[in-house]
């Protein structure tokens, strides 16, 4: 199925894709419009502004994958009117099928269609993550895990989580949708860890991943939908953490829960490391790193 999705999608989106003369790729608005099941182009521009605003929210420069233009349209008899319309980015497209209007079908299946090409970029980038050996793979995941961390902190935030307990029950939330139930606490005890010990330091490379993949769909929902209290923060957490349990049951993966613990904490991983990098700087096998001046 997914494969004619995709088929379907690729006549259709990528047929109407235009490049300039510096080789950028490049969607008219109005074609696109049409294509997305929208009769009237002025029922069409409100999607476009959702999508601007998640642009910006996501930090993006809105005029860097919106830019107004001017675009020839057929108004019968052969003749053609220059009327107000944006080039797109491949970017922009995505944000406006995310933002349009799902009980249309096409804009349904276009969703899953750009689901189907983050996925193929997010493997083709991954090429050179899987030639890592598993140590290597789970410090950077929980580099990146940390710096999610503080963006999601930030879309809470501004959705209306305050408080430290606040966030614990948010993030709570969020474990118990991809750990079936349940917490950190009871996440904490089913890997038998110390009190001094954070889970996220006791993951593999494939729970560190889900764990990844739970927190940035979280921020970006939040902010894609500018979702406001408490209460449906918490219930986005969740919702966010069951569909990825979800999808790994789909995909035949092991439950998060069910994954087996490393031997070493990431704390006294991450000190061997920087050992051992001191002892190769001390021998003059690695380059000093410069000192950070202020």
């Amino acid at each position: 199925m997914n494969k004619n999705l995709e088929h379907i999608h690729h006549q259709t989106f990528e047929g109407i894709k235009q490049t300039n003369s510096a080789g950028e790729e490049f969607w008219l608005a109005r074609q696109l419009g049409k294509i997305l099941d929208y009769a009237e182009y002025r029922n069409f521009l409100p999607v476009i502004e959702k999508a601007m605003k998640a642009c910006a929210n996501s930090g993006q420069p809105v005029s860097d994958h919106f830019v107004e233009i001017h675009e020839m349209i057929e108004i019968g008899k052969g003749g053609q009117r220059e009327m107000p319309s944006y080039a797109f980015s491949r970017y922009a497209c995505y944000l406006i099928v995310q933002n349009g209007d799902p009980s249309k079908p096409v804009i349904a299946n276009g969703q899953t269609y750009f689901a189907i090409q983050t996925r193929r970029q997010e493997l083709a980038d991954n090429e050179a993550f899987q030639r890592l050996k598993e140590d290597e793979k789970r410090l950077y995941l929980r580099n990146e895990m940390r710096e999610h961390n503080k963006q999601l902190v930030e879309a809470a935030q501004q959705a209306g989580v305050e408080s430290n307990l606040d966030f614990a029950v948010f993030q709570n939330h969020g474990y118990k949708g991809l750990y079936g139930g349940l917490d950190a606490r009871g996440i904490h005890a089913k890997k038998g860890l110390q009190k001094s010990q954070n889970i996220l330091d006791n993951m593999g490379s494939t729970e560190l991943a889900a764990n990844l993949f739970r927190a940035t769909q979280t921020e970006e929902k939040l902010r894609r939908e500018n979702i406001q209290g408490k209460a449906k923060a918490n219930q986005t957490h969740y919702e966010v953490g069951k569909k990825v349990r979800q999808t790994i049951e789909e995909l035949g993966g092991t439950m998060p829960e069910d994954l087996p613990t490393p031997e070493e904490d990431l704390k006294k991983l991450e000190k061997r490391v920087k050992s051992a990098e001191k002892k190769l700087i001390k021998n003059n096998k690695l380059p000093q790193k410069p000192e950070n001046k202020e």
